[in-house]
């Protein structure tokens, strides 16, 4: 298999000032067409260092991926590191590059200055792949031995948007083993219960097919089931053992695709026509956030409130001084009487509540880590408690999936809309 290291180049990195999504978004983008992720690193704004460790990973890989260090600025030193590397006398201008550095400048009512023409300027033994979205160009250096370098800019959105000519380029150099991937969602079981549950399923799996396990606090854990030398049957094999893994794990599966809990829950909704109303408390607004960040959402959410003030739940919400005073703020009778409160308020089909204690600090009665959630619908109002061991924003980011995921099950029973 081709195996390939990323490496990232910038003192911001190290230092934690920016956070590297670059290098976990080029790697998946490797593993779809079957080159082999082997190494990732950062390495820091210094000549010696760069060079170095770009030795040793070309020696080490087939394709070393870099981005980071080619800006206008003298802190970025990559371009110059990566001459010498390459064994360029100097440099040319790419004419190409140019062109667009000109015309993103132009864009912003810029000036062209020495600065900005200079980015145009590549290693003499670099070939250039154009970055449409900004000023530094994709380089690439091509070694002996079928070793290749792709240099792309830091900036995430440039990086990206570089991806899909990095990755045509490699497909037209190098023989890739085919990869078939599948993705089941859960939500509900601990990482740990679950491979307990699937441990036989997994065992028996056949030669060539591999299970991750890859969890998140806002969608549960996606389970990737992947074929490595893919055939003509590879789509009928996975399938079969898709179906074996969905019919174990029954509604714990919410989506059998790469799918988010809200999105799951907006394509039920639309296709029965219901809406979606949120009072949240503890959760601060999170499940709104999420809910609205799907396109199209406006089609079936109406609002939320964020009573996190008992006023507020009692004067705009309704809850009943005395529900609070009897049963406490973290409650099944307060999460049920958001839900129905603002249900009511906005006239939705659903609504769904959440109240609880996401830390530091506790009430005297409940464990940080505790929520209720109540889901209002047409048939009556449902709550649930959850319980989490984490820091706040944790603690926050678990009730709102649990909330979400509680809602789903909710809908998935009354509109006969499963997973």
């Amino acid at each position: 298999m081709t195996r390939a290291s990323i490496c990232t180049i910038g003192d911001e990195i190290l230092i934690g000032q920016v956070v590297d999504t670059n290098s976990s978004r080029i790697s998946r983008a490797l593993g779809e067409i079957g080159v082999r992720t082997l190494r990732m690193l950062s390495i820091g704004d210094d000549r010696t260092e760069i060079l170095d460790n770009l030795r040793k990973e070309l020696s080490l890989s087939d394709i070393v991926i870099v981005t980071g260090g080619l800006g206008p600025t003298k802190d970025d030193i990559t371009k110059d590191a990566l001459r010498e590397l390459s064994g360029s006398a100097g440099y040319y201008t790419h004419e190409g590059q140019l062109e667009v550095i000109h015309r993103i400048l132009a864009s912003r009512g810029l000036d062209v200055l020495d600065i900005n023409r200079a980015q145009a300027l590549v290693p003499d033994a670099a070939e250039v792949i154009l970055n449409r979205l900004g000023t530094a160009p994709i380089m690439v250096f091509r070694f002996g031995e079928g070793k290749t370098l792709y240099a792309l800019p830091g900036v995430p959105f440039e990086a990206e948007g570089a991806l899909p000519d990095v990755l045509d380029d490699i497909r037209a150099h190098y023989p890739l083993e085919e990869i078939r991937h599948r993705n089941l969602m859960v939500y509900g079981i601990a990482e740990s219960a679950l491979s307990k549950k699937i441990e036989a399923w997994e065992t028996a799996l056949p030669a060539g097919m591999h299970l991750a396990y890859l969890p998140d606090p806002l969608t549960g854990i996606r389970l990737r089931l992947s074929l490595y030398g893919a055939d003509a049957d590879a789509d009928e094999a996975l399938e079969a053992q898709i179906g074996a893994l969905k019919a174990l794990l029954g509604p714990l599966v919410y989506a059998d695709a790469d799918d988010r809990l809200e999105q799951v829950i907006g394509r039920k909704l639309k296709a029965a026509g219901k809406t979606l109303s949120a009072a949240e408390s503890c959760t601060g607004g999170e499940i709104a956030h999420l809910i609205t960040g799907v396109p199209g959402s406006s089609a079936y959410f109406l609002g939320s409130v964020t009573s996190y003030a008992i006023s507020v739940k009692e004067s705009v919400l309704g809850v009943p001084a005395e529900t609070i005073r009897d049963q406490g703020v973290v409650s099944a009778a307060v999460a049920a009487a958001m839900a129905e409160g603002v249900r009511r308020l906005t006239g939705s089909d659903y609504a769904v509540a959440t109240t609880g204690l996401a830390g530091p600090d506790g009430d005297g009665i409940n464990p940080v880590g505790t929520v209720w959630v109540g889901v209002a619908s047409p048939q009556g109002t449902v709550t649930r408690q959850y319980q989490y061991k984490n820091d706040r924003k944790h603690n926050i980011q678990r009730f709102a999936a649990s909330a979400l995921d509680f809602l789903r099950q909710i809908i998935e029973k009354e509109t006969g809309e499963p997973a």
